[in-house]
């Protein structure tokens, strides 16, 4: 097969965005003269539109509605794409290539939208690939004959800005899915004050979005108690400006969030602290990630709220986290 304007319609989260990169990149590998356009919701687009395989991004609108719908199906309609590859699973995003008249429109046969579909993918079953998933997404391209084979990708990897590392320790403390997924603010304040000391001079940043200000408040109010500078940048970065400000730390101490997913990409050393989600599936990769979780019966409970006593993360002592990222700084 061969195609000159290809399509991908990229996942909306953060997280997703990232896991889905390896299959981005084998796209542009196998179609390295094809114009490919990434399809993104705004508050992901800034990951796409830095990496060098990406030539264009198309916003999809934040507004509901199917008036807006059909305003981005006429406007790609317009751009005459000859191939659309669906990473997102939802019927609207298969509506709206079919709408578009994209002749070839590929993606996983869920979500009832089938009939959408000229190739239709099959989902895999548990157990047909390996359980992280990156392997998700590219096993669609490999059923759809987009990829002859998975690549050899043991790591997920952003394009790293041109920046430089600092003794900066980088935190995320709070966590988009539920308060379950979170370690204890104090213990993240405790340990990034030890590991700046540690640097000799070393500050802490605290990420987060605009409603996880007050969380990440807390954390900067325990380090600055700590006798070690602080700042709070929660709601104050795009997801431009905050991958530069990550590439910069020296160690990031994080949830299972994206901004593990985009830590762990830019090769930055990286403590995770996981508790009700599932390590093994969406846990970040490469040499200088590590996870820190403790071993309860109840974990992975996949559960927003813990419904008793926390015991996943309460469990996770602040030496561990410092030694795993002692450990690491060390490589």
């Amino acid at each position: 097969m061969r195609y000159s304007k290809i399509l991908v319609r990229a996942t909306n989260w953060v997280g997703d965005a990232v896991m889905s990169l390896p299959a981005l990149r084998a796209i542009r590998r196998q179609f390295p003269d094809a114009e490919l356009v990434v399809l993104a919701k705004p508050w992901v687009a800034d990951l796409y539109a830095r990496e060098s395989w990406c030539d264009r991004i198309i916003l999809y609108p934040a507004a509901r509605g199917w008036r807006a719908r059909l305003r981005v199906a006429r406007e790609l309609r317009r751009e005459r794409f000859d191939c659309a590859i669906l990473l997102q699973n939802a019927f609207e995003a298969a509506l709206i290539a079919f709408l578009a008249r994209i002749p070839v429109r590929i993606g996983y046969d869920r979500d009832g939208r089938g009939l959408l579909l000229t190739t239709r993918v099959p989902v895999p079953e548990p157990g047909d690939i390996p359980p992280h998933q990156r392997f998700y997404y590219l096993e669609m391209l490999r059923r759809a004959g987009v990829i002859d084979a998975i690549p050899d990708m043991p790591a997920i990897r952003l394009e790293r800005p041109d920046v430089p590392v600092t003794d900066t320790v980088g935190v995320s403390p709070g966590a988009a899915y539920g308060s379950a997924k979170r370690w204890l603010p104090e213990r993240f304040a405790e340990s990034a004050a030890r590991l700046a000391r540690a640097a000799g001079g070393g500050s802490v940043a605290i990420f987060g979005s605009r409603d996880e200000r007050p969380l990440c408040d807390e954390v900067a109010q325990a380090v600055r108690a700590a006798g070690i500078e602080a700042h709070n940048y929660a709601g104050e970065t795009t997801l431009k400006q905050f991958i530069e400000m990550a590439a910069r730390c020296r160690v990031f101490l994080t949830n299972d969030s994206g901004a593990m997913h985009i830590a762990s990409a830019l090769g930055v050393p990286t403590v995770t602290i996981f508790g009700a989600t599932d390590h093994i599936a969406t846990g970040p990769t490469g040499e200088l990630a590590r996870i820190v979780r403790e071993p309860v019966s109840c974990a992975p409970c996949l559960l927003r709220e813990c419904p008793i006593d926390h015991r996943c993360m309460t469990g996770v002592t602040v030496d561990r986290v410092v030694d795993e990222a002692s450990e690491l700084l060390k490589r």
